[in-house]
């Protein structure tokens, strides 16, 4: 992965990230994060995967489904936040909009995303005052602002 800080000092900052083939794009968010100090961001990407696994979350077990993809696809959208968690942790959840080879789309929330050939993401900071908790009962962790 190559990263840029592209902001002006006093401005917002906002980071362009290029992943290459064979990266997986939640690790490498999560290591930009900690490398740049991030308490916390917003996130959108686009470009490529050679598989990926996106989930869908069944509310009645309160957890979410795995659902595999197995083949070249276009990321026509990744978008998502990076926060604290309640052990201050970076939490990332992102979802995702995949585009097959015949056209139709596949959609959902990102476990997993290996890259190929790239992946352009632009990162900004956000404040740092949210926190995501676990919430009992749900069997998600949600951004709590405070």
């Amino acid at each position: 992965m190559q990263s840029q800080l592209v902001s002006r000092p006093g401005e917002t900052r906002v980071w362009f990230a290029v992943l290459d083939a064979g990266e997986e794009v939640k690790k490498q968010i999560l290591a930009l994060v900690q490398q740049e100090k991030i308490a916390a961001a917003s996130f959108v990407a686009l470009g490529a995967f050679e598989k990926a696994i996106i989930a869908y979350f069944n509310w009645e077990k309160k957890k979410y489904q795995p659902i595999p993809i197995d083949a070249q696809v276009e990321v026509i959208t990744l978008i998502g936040d990076v926060v604290p968690d309640e052990k201050n942790k970076p939490s990332l959840h992102a979802h995702t909009v995949l585009g097959l080879a015949d056209g139709t789309t596949r959609g959902g929330h990102l476990m997993e995303g290996h890259v190929r050939p790239t992946l352009e993401i632009t990162v900004t900071e956000t404040p740092a005052h949210l926190v995501r908790r676990r919430q009992p009962g749900l069997g998600l962790a949600l951004i709590e602002p405070d």
